[in-house]
Formats: structure tokens, sequence, C-alpha cells
């Protein structure tokens, strides 16, 4: 659980760092960033068996859950030049929900009431945070629901991916990442200030850290004992918010917020539950 819990502070520092340097840098530079110093801790970490652990049973769902991954990130980064750090990270944590739904419509997997409902209630507090016909939230926060199917998509895949390691996983996601946000970079580039530098090295530092600290939760205790604390990235994001950007999130967002996390842990009750059951 205290893995869990620093991955998520890792994890939310990350999009704190990229929405600072989004008030003065095109997204994609950020991107960029973010996957390019990933790239080169894995590099350095698999330096003796970096061809060897880049060897894939199943390289085209490599390659899918690779883009889904950059399509997700690249999204949020966008959303965060316009939106707050706890909205967007609120609108962000769907995601679970939207797994459900594209199991039941992918894979195969049994759609019951429960899990109906559960799906239902989280969009409609998507709606309570995006209060359409209401205003005063930017288009820009509908990136930050595209980034949460498009991290479904992610999930997803990796439930088909069999026979590859996580270290794997992990030089897939960061190489293809850094390969496609470089075809973009001659496009984006600017220069970068020397004050900045630390924060470019910070936000990847911080990725590449919460990467670490997700795998060694799941590595020590069930992904059903550890599902709920994923929600805690809504707290620190909101510190990170205050913090870094006097931000605090409104009423609509922390009703929003609630009406998700809510529905979330009721099909991820239920889910278990039904894990249970069928054991017995």
């Amino acid at each position: 659980m205290a893995f869990m819990l620093s991955a998520f502070s890792m994890l939310t520092l990350m999009d704190a760092f990229a929405k600072l340097l989004g008030e003065g840098y095109h997204p994609l530079l950020i991107v960029w960033a973010r996957f390019a110093v990933n790239a080169v801790v894995l590099a350095a970490i698999y330096r003796g068996s970096l061809p060897a652990r880049m060897r894939s049973a199943q390289p085209g769902l490599q390659l899918g859950r690779a883009l889904f991954q950059m399509g997700a990130i690249a999204a949020f980064f966008f959303s965060l030049r316009h939106v707050p750090l706890a909205t967007a990270t609120a609108l962000g944590d769907l995601n679970p929900v939207i797994v459900t739904l594209g199991a039941a419509l992918f894979l195969g997997e049994r759609l019951g009431l429960h899990r109906i409902f559960g799906i239902v209630a989280a969009f409609a507090g998507a709606m309570i945070i995006l209060r359409p016909g209401f205003g005063g939230l930017h288009p820009a926060a509908l990136l930050a629901l595209l980034a949460a199917f498009s991290f479904a998509g992610a999930v997803l895949l990796t439930r088909h991916l069999r026979g590859d390691g996580t270290a794997t996983s992990q030089l897939w996601s960061s190489l293809t990442g850094f390969a496609i946000s470089s075809l973009a970079l001659p496009f984006v580039w600017q220069p970068i200030a020397l004050g900045d530098l630390w924060v470019f090295a910070a936000l990847g530092l911080a990725g590449s850290l919460s990467q670490f600290l997700l795998i060694r939760a799941f590595s020590l205790a069930e992904a059903s004992t550890l599902a709920p604390f994923g929600y805690s990235g809504l707290l620190f994001a909101s510190f990170w918010g205050w913090l870094m950007f006097d931000q605090l999130p409104d009423g609509f967002t922390i009703a929003g917020a609630l009406v998700i996390v809510g529905a979330g842990l009721y099909v991820w009750s239920r889910e278990r539950r039904a894990a249970r059951l069928s054991k017995s």
C-alpha cells in the first residue's frame, strides 16, 4: 500500500511539473522530455541485456499498447495547459470503469446490472465535472477524458499480452514514445532556459519512479487489494495543485470526483465479490 501511495504521489507530481512547464513550452516538447528521460533511465538499468529484453512474443500488441499509453500522456499534458490539475485527474480516474466497459465490448466479459450501474454513475460524475451548458470549464477538459479512454485501451491490450516480462513492456512503451515524439520535435522545439532544465529532468524522473513503485506494489500484493488506492491520486493532485498553482478543486469537481470514485469502488467491490464466489 505504501508503494502504491508513493507511486501516485510521483505520478501526480510528474503531471504537476508538466502543467508548470506547459506555461512556457509546447506540450509535445514536454511529452518528448518525459519519454527521453525514461528511455535513458531504462537503458541504463538494462544496459547489459537491452536487445534480449526488447524481444517480444507479441510485438503488434506491444506497439499498440505503447501507442495508447503515449496518446494518453499527450492528451493529458495538452489538457493541463488549460485545466486545473485536480480536475484533469478526476476525469482521468474514469479509466477503471472504461476498462470494465471495454472488457465487456471487446473481450467478451459479462456486463451485469451492477457493472452497468457503476459505468453510468461514473459517466454522470464526469458530466458533473464537465458541466456542459453551464460554462466555466475549458474545452480542453475533454482531452483529459480522451486520456482516460486511451489509457484504458492500453490496459485492455495489456490483458492480452502473454509471454512478455515487465521489462519488455516498459522498454516498448518508453522507446516507442521516445521515437514517435522525436518525430514531432523539430516542429515544436524551442530553446530551454537553463533554470527549467531541472524541471524537465524531474518530470522524467518522477514518471520513471512512479512506474517502478507501481511494479513493486503489484509484485507484493494482489491488484484487487491495491485498486482502491489508485484514487489517492485525486488527493495528491489537489495538494500539488494548491502548492504549485494556488488552485483548489471547485464544487463541481469535488462532487463529480466523489461520484466517479464511488462508482469505481462500487464496481471494484462487486467484481471482488464475484471473484470470491467463483473460487468457492
